[in-house]
């Protein structure tokens, strides 16, 4: 019998360990910072968390990259058990009947795990929007909205994950999965920066507004490229091209962006039921290509810019630095026909600029000029 998309016999026992799991960092965080006030220990909590969900989108990144994605073909455990280990005869039935198809016993791990911890950053989500609640109505200057919205993006990330193993590694649902855990990790950011400054009573420091503009048209380049990215590794395009700087021994190859950027189908497919065609693959990943270069010339001017601010000097030499290790990490794909050691850089990478540059947009406001106003009081004298 076929096994059902959804079984959620498993529910209980699959919470439980994610609660489990998510017990060995709370309690390190709760002994290391047993004696701090309370807000301290949520800035604590929200740098944990940050941590955690940043290792978890290398180790979804590490899923997707070793085929483990359908490792369990239903959700939200295997063969309706709770591990791999209750579903040993499915997997062993799966894994005999094709070796190197998608459900074997390695995969079949690699994809729990990742559901386990996925569970357990949930719990810790959860655990802080409480804290931040009890506090706010103790009286503490925190905002309980952030981790409100980020425990309800948790949640639809969930769902993303279930439509990923559901809809058989739909590419669009895929990438937007990879996108919706970078905007998750943004959202920390932006709590751990504002837990900070409450901290050391700081605000945000102004810039001016034209390198604010500039901070911030960088950041949407940014997520453009991820997206990029994400559509290019959940099409396996990678090695479309497989030289560089050059494609297929051309400069401008012959490519179908129509067919390659079709959204709404299957992996593998277009919409109309056909195969998709090499051309269609590598318009995908010229693009990408393409758009890196002026990505990566945005960066080097913005971390340029922002190394001549003293409050954002950091954020500048992190910024320069993962530009060059996304050039070089996505070069390495190409032409060591894609390790998976290297394309988890490169996620991480990609990762590690939102970080930053949400650190700089939340550490930066744009500043005011006070020139019309004082023209405007001026003319208000004379007149």
């Amino acid at each position: 019998m076929e096994q059902p998309l959804y079984d959620l016999s498993p529910v209980l026992h699959i919470m439980l360990m994610g609660v489990v799991v998510a017990l060995g960092p709370l309690s390190w965080m709760w002994l290391r910072n047993k004696k701090a006030v309370p807000a301290r220990r949520l800035q604590a909590l929200t740098l944990l968390v940050l941590f955690l969900t940043f290792d978890l989108v290398l180790f979804g990144a590490f899923t997707r990259l070793t085929d483990s994605g359908l490792g369990c073909p239903d959700w939200p455990g295997c063969y309706g058990q709770a591990s791999p280990t209750g579903a040993h005869a499915q997997i062993s039935e799966a894994q005999a009947a094709m070796p190197t198809g998608p459900v074997t016993h390695q995969k079949a791990w690699i994809e729990m795990i990742h559901r386990y911890l996925a569970t357990a950053v949930g719990v810790l989500i959860l655990t802080l929007t409480a804290g931040t609640w009890v506090l706010r109505r103790r009286g503490a200057a925190v905002s309980p909205w952030w981790p409100t919205v980020t425990l309800v993006w948790v949640s639809f990330q969930g769902a993303l994950g279930a439509w990923t193993v559901t809809m058989k590694l739909f590419p669009a649902v895929v990438t937007m999965h990879l996108l919706a855990g970078l905007v998750l990790l943004a959202l920390l950011c932006r709590q751990a920066v504002a837990y900070e400054h409450a901290q050391q009573g700081r605000s945000r420091v102004a810039i001016a507004p034209r390198l604010r503009t500039w901070l911030v048209a960088a950041t949407a380049l940014a997520w453009l490229q991820a997206a990029l990215g994400g559509w290019v590794s959940t099409n396996y395009a990678v090695l479309a091209c497989s030289d560089f700087p050059a494609c297929q021994g051309s400069w401008w190859p012959t490519m179908d962006f129509r067919q390659g950027f079709e959204l709404w189908r299957e992996l593998g497919m277009t919409g109309g039921g056909e195969h998709v065609g090499f051309a269609a693959l590598t318009a995908i990943h010229y693009a990408h290509r393409l758009a890196a270069y002026v990505v990566l010339a945005v960066l080097g001017l913005l971390a340029w810019q922002l190394a001549r601010v003293d409050a954002v000097q950091r954020q500048a030499r992190l910024i320069g630095g993962l530009a060059v290790w996304q050039l070089a990490s996505g070069v390495s794909n190409v032409l060591l026909d894609w390790p998976v050691l290297v394309a988890v850089a490169h996620t991480g990478g990609a990762a590690g600029l939102v970080l930053v540059l949400t650190w700089a947009l939340a550490e930066t406001r744009r500043s005011v000029s006070r020139q019309p106003r004082a023209a405007g009081a001026a003319r208000e004298r004379s007149g």
